[in-house]
């Protein structure tokens, strides 16, 4: 099926960085109110939800995350249906582990996909199956 009104590298960037933003200032609040700290040092639970933030959010609220919605994006399948918890964890969790596997030159190559293919899909987008749109639910 073809990608419609695909969303380009900057739109999916700012969508990113408020996310990182939101998720890091409502978990040093709650570490703050918990440990008497803003954030822990070496506390994998702040990586495990944020993880999760960004898997299970889409899946409930139509491929969006609070970033997402805020720029006017949204993760789809290549069908144009909804992201389901499997497409989630390919993109987020396995992509990760790609990325890291290559020292971030995956990252790097993912960036240009974005940027220069017609289609702006990177490597995860490729793994889950899925593209970043800047149509609505419904508006397939």
């Amino acid at each position: 099926m073809e990608v419609q009104n695909p969303a380009g590298f900057w739109n999916r960037l700012g969508g990113r960085l408020i996310d990182a933003v939101i998720v890091t200032v409502i978990l040093g609040i709650i570490f703050w109110i918990v440990y008497g700290e803003f954030l822990r040092d070496g506390s994998s639970i702040f990586d495990t939800l944020g993880v999760a933030y960004t898997v299970i959010v889409p899946v409930l609220w139509s491929g969006y995350t609070i970033g997402r919605k805020l720029v006017g994006n949204r993760i789809v399948r290549k069908d144009h249906r909804n992201v389901g918890i499997g497409k989630m964890l390919l993109r987020e969790v396995v992509s990760a582990f790609i990325y890291a596997f290559s020292l971030g030159i995956a990252l790097i190559v993912s960036a240009f996909m974005v940027g220069i293919r017609e289609d702006k899909r990177a490597i995860h987008d490729f793994i889950a199956g899925t593209y970043v749109t800047h149509n609505p639910p419904g508006k397939m």
